[in-house]
């Protein structure tokens, strides 16, 4: 392990990758892989392409949700789905994939090996890619996305290990920040992409488009990024240590303090994504302008990531956390009161300008919490992350889908959600920060 905040630029060191025997689309992805890699030894990217091949592998997770928003009214229609309030489980069910998949993934990238872990995954993202695409149900469909949901968990759980393997501390909330820039620009035009693949050849083709995607990110792992766990910190993928590593990150009050104000602020969140459709494009007519409003709010958090990352070293991460978690509380609480002043419907402008000052806030605090949550576990990267995003992930996808469940065609439930949980984040923040000198440092 490098100092801390060191890039590990000159690293050339690689692990061999042996086949790992799994059938179906998976193997087939991996054995593509493996035919076109070079033999020789390979050295770490330059910053910016590791970078921006970490933002592309997490923003395959937004791809899989954002890309379909435009979709749901016609896949609704197309399997005769009886109340639109059930379109919104094309999100939820992805998300509850993504929760019981990092438990997964987390355990198995700290036994295998980062690479041969996201590969398993990547195959599995597929898998569930085809099911969805040849759905003629809806049951189907959504069993489709739960699959998509298990093999996604793999990049999402494995780019924030490589990323923990290779620095830390602020410096890892700082390369995080710069990530999930990149990672919010994916969410800004996928909504478009969407919208544009519909009306070229039809909402199944986005399918095709994820399995490509797919591929495309096998292959950059195969072919560019070396492995960057050491054979010495492997850990054996047994029922005691998994226990074990499991039991480290709920114990360690500091990680459980700050996943669950994630899990808490990220479940508004999921709620919005789970009515976004509804709101912006049905009850407020923007029809096939929708990507485009989609894209200002997804640029907003963009843009307070990437001022995060530009400022989190001096200011520290425990500072912005707190004032985001209260002003995301401010603003929604604004658009409560215009909403209830309105018979829920508030203008689009006021709407646009709060969802914009909400989103800025988070921004600011899921790079953030993140790290936080994952400082003091470093020896055990890939299980942190996995039990961390899986916590998160779960808690943010029952209150997403119960605060989606009350959409009254208003954005009452939508403002008050944001409200009640932006508070509950604030005071979990509080909580867990308990001002000792090395948590003041972070």
């Amino acid at each position: 392990m490098p100092p801390e905040g060191v890039f590990q630029s000159g690293e050339t060191r690689i692990l061999a990758d042996r086949p790992i025997g799994h059938h179906g689309v998976a193997a087939l992805l991996y054995s593509a892989a493996m035919t076109t890699a070079s033999p020789r030894t390979l050295a770490q990217p330059a910053f910016p392409e590791f970078i921006t091949a970490m933002a592309l592998t997490m923003s395959l997770v937004a791809l899989a949700i954002d890309t379909m928003l435009p979709a749901h009214g016609l896949i609704g229609e197309a399997f005769a789905v009886a109340d639109v309030n059930d379109t919104q489980y094309m999100v939820y069910m992805l998300f509850l994939g993504l929760a019981f998949g990092q438990l997964l993934f987390g355990p198995l990238a700290d036994c295998i090996g980062r690479k041969r872990a996201i590969y398993i995954g990547l195959g599995l993202f597929a898998t569930g890619t085809l099911v969805s695409l040849a759905a003629e149900t809806y049951a189907v469909m959504l069993a489709g996305r739960l699959i998509q949901g298990v093999g996604v968990a793999g990049p999402r759980v494995i780019a924030v290990a490589v990323v923990r393997d290779l620095f830390s501390g602020r410096q890892m909330a700082r390369v995080m920040s710069f990530v999930i820039t990149l990672f919010i620009l994916v969410p800004a035009v996928a909504p478009a992409l969407g919208q544009l693949i519909i009306n070229l050849s039809g909402w199944r083709s986005i399918f095709w488009v994820y399995f490509a995607l797919a591929a495309v990110i096998l292959a950059w792992f195969a072919l560019r990024q070396p492995e960057t766990l050491r054979p010495e910190d492997r850990q054996p993928l047994t029922p005691g240590v998994i226990g074990g590593n499991f039991m480290t990150v709920v114990r360690t009050r500091v990680a459980l303090g700050y996943l669950a104000a994630a899990g808490l602020i990220s479940g508004a969140f999921v709620g919005f994504l789970g009515t976004a459709q509804q709101i912006l494009q049905q009850l407020y007519g923007l029809g096939d302008k929708f990507p485009a409003y989609f894209a200002l709010l997804a640029l907003s958090v963009g843009t307070s990531t990437l001022i995060n990352g530009r400022i989190v070293v001096k200011i520290g991460m425990r500072p912005l956390a707190k004032a985001a978690a209260f002003g995301i509380t401010a603003v929604a609480a604004v658009l409560l009161v215009a909403a209830l002043m309105t018979n829920g419907q508030p203008t689009l402008p006021v709407l646009m300008a709060c969802l914009m000052g909400m989103f800025l806030c988070i921004g600011f605090l899921f790079g953030n919490l993140n790290a936080l949550a994952m400082e003091p576990l470093g020896h055990i990267a890939g299980t942190a992350a996995a039990v961390i995003g899986a916590l998160t992930t779960l808690i943010s996808a029952v209150l997403g889908a119960f605060a989606g469940a009350l959409y009254d065609e208003t954005v009452i439930p939508l403002a008050g959600s944001f409200v009640v949980l932006g508070l509950a984040t604030a005071a979990t923040i509080l909580v867990t920060d308990t001002g000792e000198p090395a948590a003041a440092a972070a």
